[in-house]
């Protein structure tokens, strides 16, 4: 997401997308996953904003792989979702 976008739309609207991640990343700390899995990810619905986390749990570590636009095609998601597991 390219914060440049939002702040176009409305002054502030880029840091407010990004405080509402910071926040629910700190939740996520609290509660690792108790989310439900889509393409093989957890998938962590962003407060306030028509996005999703994806993560995975490792041993001692949550890894976030991707912050996806849910109005985006299923199918360009599971690409990216893919693309995130290949690099």
């Amino acid at each position: 997401m390219d914060i440049r976008l939002l702040e176009r739309q409305s002054a502030g609207l880029g840091d407010r997308f990004l405080d509402a991640i910071e926040v629910d990343v700190q939740t996520l700390k609290l509660h690792p996953g108790i989310h439900m899995k889509v393409e093989g990810f957890y998938r962590m619905l962003i407060g306030r904003f028509p996005f999703a986390l994806y993560y995975l749990l490792e041993d001692t570590s949550i890894d976030i792989y991707a912050v996806l636009d849910c109005r985006r095609e299923p199918s360009w998601i599971r690409s990216r979702l893919g693309e995130s597991l290949i690099t």
